[in-house]
This record gives structure tokens, C-alpha cells and sequence, in this order.
């Protein structure tokens, strides 16, 4: 998945993986200090395409500066040194990690330094592509007053590993986080929608990091004249729902089957949840390209 002689771009060079470093003093691997974001390249009737490149990287920059790091770089070049890398590693299909980490610190104020790595490898279906089995976490998401959650921030996400490793110590595929106040937020690391008598409904934001695959199945939904509702809900509404599913880069539109157990009661090749994942499909892989721009 991450062979040692793939190319990797780190401070200002491509270099193989096996030859990069960094201190074992680095502010961003005590204190959690860094950005990350996470692309996806596809293969399509006009050569490899990053999807919505531009947007990830200017949320990168975003993420970043709202951490007080800067990045020597601005998305136009970033999204071009994407394309050199998947061209040296002759990737077509891939995913693309973004990572900015700190210099050496053991103070709590941001590191003035700034490194910064983007790596890319074949990566499948995050989820698997199998329908999910969730358990609702005991761990609630970070409320919004405590850290940047609408950020891709490092240290955020150890929110998302301990709620995945109780999810899967207990038997379940992934995990669903309630916000503070009881209300479904997000998963690790995707976003949540469900589907009822052919609407959708997704929390709104605030607690959760509005995604951009979120956004797109905005977009999607808006095509096929499907009404979509951002509000708060609680687990026991979703009882009542047809379908659910996750979206993210990396998961991409994943099916949920059930939720502590309950499972939902359409078939899944009859739900619009089953059409928007096919149309998604269609627009990354410019099988549909004709309404919607790339980068």
C-alpha cells in the first residue's frame, strides 16, 4: 500500500519514501500539529483526473492558516506537483495525501517551521465496498467550541481512531459519533446522510467537517430534483429511515446496512442513495462531464 521506493514530493523535492525523515522533536508529532487532506485520482476518457483538486488544496491552505502554518505554496502549484507525482509513480487511479507538520517545539505556540509532504498510492474503497454494519459510538464527536472541527487538523482525528477501535473491538465495520448535545454528526472521518420517502437529510453544519464528496452529493441531489434537508436528528429517527450511507474522498459514497443493529429496510438498488452513488461515479470518472468542472 506504501511501497518505500514510491515517490513521495517532501520540501521541495521528490525523493523516495525510504529516504524522507523528520525529528523525532517535532511539535506536530507530540502536540498533534498539522494539516492533512486526502484527494482522489481517477482514470477517465481524458487521462488521469484529480477531482476537485482546486478545492481540496484551498481548504488544505484554509486548514492550515487557521493553525498558524504556513504553506510556501499555493493550490495552483500544489494541484500541479499532484499530477507530477502520480505521473513519476505512474498512478492512474490513486489517492493523494497532503500532510503539513511543524518543526522542532516542545512549546504549545505553533512551530514557525514548516514541512510539507504530499504522498499518493492505490487505495480502494476506504469503506471496503461492502454494505457497513455501525455502532454509535460512545465517544462524541469535538464540540466546536474546543477545537477547529469544520478543519482537517492532525490532532483532530484521534477523536475518529478511538471510535473506530471500539467499533471494531465490539464486531461492528465503522462508527457513528453524536455531536455534544445527543445528535447525530458524522462518522470517522465521513459524513452521514440518510434517505426517507425520497428525501434526504444530513446534519447540518456545525459539529461536523462539511466535506466536499458532501457537497457534491448536494450538487448530485440538486441535478436529479431530490430534496435534501440539513438538520438535527437523533439516532431513533433513523429507525423510520429507507437508506443511509457515508460520503467522503476516501469512502467515497459508502452503503450503510444498519445502525446498532437496526437494519435499514429498502434494498439498496432501489434507493436514490443507490442512484446518487452511481451518478457520483459517472462525474468523477468524467462519464458525465459535461455539467460539472474537475478542478
Amino acid at each position: 500500500m506504501y511501497p518505500k521506493t514510491n515517490l513521495i514530493f517532501h520540501n521541495g523535492a521528490f525523493v523516495q519514501a525510504q529516504e524522507a525523515n523528520t525529528s523525532v522533536y517535532s511539535q506536530s508529532l507530540h502536540y498533534g500539529v498539522g494539516v492533512i487532506d486526502g484527494l482522489r485520482a481517477y482514470q477517465t476518457p481524458e487521462g488521469t483526473q484529480i477531482f476537485k483538486a482546486q478545492a481540496h488544496y484551498e481548504r488544505f491552505i484554509d486548514s492550515a492558516q487557521r493553525m498558524d502554518i504556513k504553506i510556501p505554496y499555493s493550490s495552483e502549484e500544489l494541484v500541479q506537483l499532484s499530477y507530477r507525482l502520480l505521473e513519476y509513480n505512474k498512478l492512474q487511479c490513486a489517492y493523494i495525501r497532503p500532510l503539513v507538520y511543524v518543526g522542532i517545539n516542545m512549546d504549545m505556540e505553533t512551530s514557525p517551521e514548516t514541512n510539507i509532504v504530499l504522498t499518493s498510492w492505490n487505495w480502494e474503497n476506504y469503506q471496503g465496498g461492502s454494505p457497513l454494519d455501525l455502532m454509535v459510538s460512545s465517544y462524541r464527536r469535538l464540540h466546536p467550541s474546543s477545537s477547529m472541527v469544520d478543519a482537517k487538523i492532525t490532532g483532530n482525528y484521534i477523536n475518529s481512531v478511538m471510535a473506530i477501535n471500539e467499533a471494531k473491538q465490539n464486531g461492528y465495520d465503522a462508527a457513528l459519533l453524536l455531536d455534544a448535545n445527543g445528535f447525530v454528526a458524522e462518522g470517522a472521518g465521513s459524513n452521514f446522510f440518510y434517505e426517507k420517502d425520497q428525501v434526504l437529510y444530513t446534519p447540518p453544519k456545525g459539529t461536523i467537517l462539511p466535506g466536499i464528496t458532501r457537497a457534491t452529493v448536494l450538487d448530485i441531489a440538486r441535478e436529479l430534483q431530490v430534496p435534501v434537508v440539513e438538520k438535527y436528528f437523533q439516532v431513533d429517527d433513523l429507525k423510520e429511515a429507507d437508506a443511509a450511507f457515508f460520503t467522503g474522498t476516501a469512502s467515497e459514497i459508502s452503503q450503510i446496512r444498519s445502525v446498532n443493529g437496526h437494519t435499514f429496510r429498502l434494498n439498496w438498488e432501489e434507493t436514490i442513495a443507490r442512484e446518487i452513488q452511481l451518478k457520483y461515479h459517472q462525474l468523477v470518472t468524467l462519464a458525465d462531464f459535461d455539467r460539472y468542472a474537475i478542478i
